[in-house]
């Protein structure tokens, strides 16, 4: 992030810290005498290194998810409404993946599903809780498919579903914005195995997605653009993902998870990275800006040649008469 920049590295981690704990845009202009288009620039830069920083670290299909969960938010901004696709690893409370679109169409769904997918370590047993919403079901599936060759010999392999796949899904019904109802239900999958994997994550005993909608919160409380009743409205749907994946990657190596960190757990400050096995200490904002993204494969370029020297094809010698019209006169010519 800090390539090319002649501001002092110091003050640069100092906005970007604050950017990361929810301070708006106008309060560091303010406090430290810098140009609003400066901090929206550092702020996309951070966002644009910790989205490559979550795909190399993260995104490497070596994880054990064992439960998911899944949500969205509503994003009210400058004339125009946008959602953010959401999903966390609930025994880690790790954030897993982010999609900002705007609309809350298939897709979104798919495009979250497949982020989830690229995390995930293939064939494990695995269940995903979601809210009501009707395209969930059929995205998790399609995500989460192998190739299977059914019949031996010259053949097409098929897409099959894992078969320790468990959908869960929760439908709360409201009035006066209170919570009157819960629909708790399977999708896909068998409810004895979805309640031995909450066990096992420590997800609860029933099916819920209260871990999703605590991080939801996590992410409205530090991100100025999703505060409720603020004038922080987002404008563009770049400086949202950008703005997300600063508060997300922030919140899996920087800031240590008050849960994780009790005796019952680990006793001492524990991030969900550290939960999770890919790393081993706390980091700071100055580490996680500064890490080397290792570049990406060379791939051999194509060689670049002269044209060939085109023939010119051969002329064929016609016997058979065709009729042409000269001078408003039929005659038969032979070519």
């Amino acid at each position: 992030m800090f390539k090319g920049l002649r501001k002092p590295m110091d003050l640069m981690v100092i906005v970007v810290t604050l950017l990361s704990y929810g301070c708006p845009i106008q309060g560091i202009v303010h406090a430290f005498d810098l140009d609003e288009r400066t901090v929206a620039d550092w702020r996309d830069r951070a966002g644009i290194h910790c989205q490559k920083v979550h795909q190399q670290i993260i995104e490497q299909g070596q994880l054990d998810l064992m439960h998911v969960q899944t949500d969205e938010i509503r994003v009210k901004g400058c004339q125009m409404i946008a959602w953010m696709g959401l999903a966390m690893m609930v025994s880690t409370r790790l954030w897993i993946a982010g999609m900002v679109q705007s609309s809350r169409d298939r897709s979104l769904a798919d495009r979250l599903m497949i982020q989830v997918r690229r995390c995930a370590a293939s064939l494990l047993p695995l269940l995903v809780l979601t809210d009501g919403w009707s395209a969930y079901p059929g995205s998790i599936c399609r995500a989460f498919r192998e190739k299977v060759k059914r019949t031996a010999g010259v053949g097409r392999a098929c897409l099959q579903v894992w078969p320790q796949l468990h959908i869960g899904t929760v439908i709360k019904r409201t009035k006066k914005k209170r919570v009157i109802e819960i629909t708790r239900r399977m999708a896909h999958g068998l409810q004895s195995q979805a309640e031995r994997l909450l066990q096992r994550s420590g997800g609860g005993t029933v099916l819920n997605t209260a871990f999703i909608e605590r991080l939801n919160g996590t992410f409205r409380e530090r991100l100025a653009s999703l505060t409720r009743k603020s004038r922080h409205a987002a404008r563009r749907l770049r400086a949202l993902e950008t703005g997300m994946y600063l508060i997300g990657c922030t919140y899996n190596f920087c800031f240590a998870h008050h849960e994780l960190s009790k005796p019952a757990h680990r006793g001492s400050p524990c991030t969900p990275a550290m939960a999770a096995g890919l790393t081993d200490h706390v980091w700071s904002v100055c580490e996680l800006l500064g890490y080397r993204i290792p570049p990406s494969p060379w791939i051999e370029p194509k060689r670049r040649r002269r044209p060939g020297r085109q023939t010119e094809p051969i002329k064929t010698v016609r016997n058979r008469p065709r009729v042409r019209l000269r001078k408003g006169v039929l005659c038969s010519t032979t070519v």
